[in-house]
């Protein structure tokens, strides 16, 4: 059934909160695909990312950034720009809060995201894992902070999806359908495919390996429509890290590229023949031409 143009609503939401409060994984279970890698590493998303939910009366257009926090790279100084650049022009702001630890840069961030002159939600999230009185408490806390709204949500089991859902509809304004029915993301499939794999290594790499991993894509070939050849380099910082991706008899890098093909094949839905490489780049953080390699670009 169609809708009239002035019956329909749409409007972009920036996400936005502290480093590993669940951003990512609330945007993956609000639109109901995998959109944006998640791990338990802090600083996992370094772009901004677009995931788009549509409905038959209203279109949302998230905008996952990465965590705020105070750069020391010209990476972390990159992906605050994505931060700053995904509050341009936005429709609404949904903030994010970890109920299971909150500590006073949450409270500073948050307080200073009630300061946009557009509607702020207030998502409190991981409520799975503390009991009804913390979250009780934690809304009284956050009561005075100013927010259009506030909604215990946890990502992971969905719990208080749809109420947040309707607390965002109500703030969007009349507008129209920004992009077709069919389209959750803007990323195009090499970035998606070079951020599956830095997903997989960060699960199995765990604290052996820090921030300094990057994938760069050096070729993403369809050889036939049921074949494609991937071929990706790992970056890393030292020496010592290669040694660590690769593992005893290439047994971590096989690793890493199965569980990266699977998804991969998922995604692209065709056979994957994937090859990984790891490749020593001191200091690539810093480095102008490496991080426009990897795909962010220099400010």
């Amino acid at each position: 059934m169609s809708v009239k143009d002035n019956q329909f609503h749409s409007g972009f939401i920036t996400i936005a909160g502290r480093p590993n409060v669940g951003k990512s994984s609330l945007m993956n279970a609000m639109i109901g695909e995998k959109i944006a890698i998640v791990s338990n590493r802090p600083q996992t998303t370094r772009s901004r990312i677009m995931g788009v939910l549509n409905r038959e009366t209203y279109q949302m257009v998230f905008l996952d950034t990465p965590g705020i926090h105070n750069p020391k790279t010209r990476l972390g100084e990159y992906m605050m720009h994505s931060v700053r650049d995904a509050m341009d022009g936005m429709d609404c702001v949904l903030a994010i809060l970890d109920v299971s630890r909150i500590t006073d840069s949450d409270i500073r961030i948050i307080s200073e995201l009630k300061g946009k002159k557009v509607p702020v939600i207030l998502a409190l999230n991981k409520i799975d894992l503390v009991s009804p009185e913390t979250i009780l408490a934690v809304t009284a806390r956050t009561a005075d902070f100013g927010y259009d709204e506030i909604v215990p949500v946890s990502a992971k089991t969905k719990s208080g999806l749809d109420e947040l859902e309707k607390c965002l509809q109500k703030h969007l304004p009349q507008g129209p359908k920004y992009f077709p029915d069919d389209m959750i993301t803007d990323q195009p499939e090499r970035i998606l495919c070079s951020e599956i794999i830095r997903e997989k290594a960060l699960r199995h790499l765990h604290d052996e390996v820090p921030h300094g991993i990057g994938v760069e894509m050096i070729k993403i070939e369809a050889l036939s429509n049921k074949l494609t050849e991937i071929n990706a380099t790992i970056y890393c910082e030292r020496e010592a890290h290669k040694g660590i991706i690769i593992g005893k008899h290439g047994s971590m890098l096989q690793t890493i590229g199965s569980e990266a093909r699977e998804d991969i094949e998922r995604l692209l839905d065709t056979h994957v023949n994937l090859k990984l490489w790891v490749k020593v780049r001191p200091d690539w953080r810093n480095n102008a031409s490496d991080l426009k390699n990897l795909g962010y670009e220099s400010r």
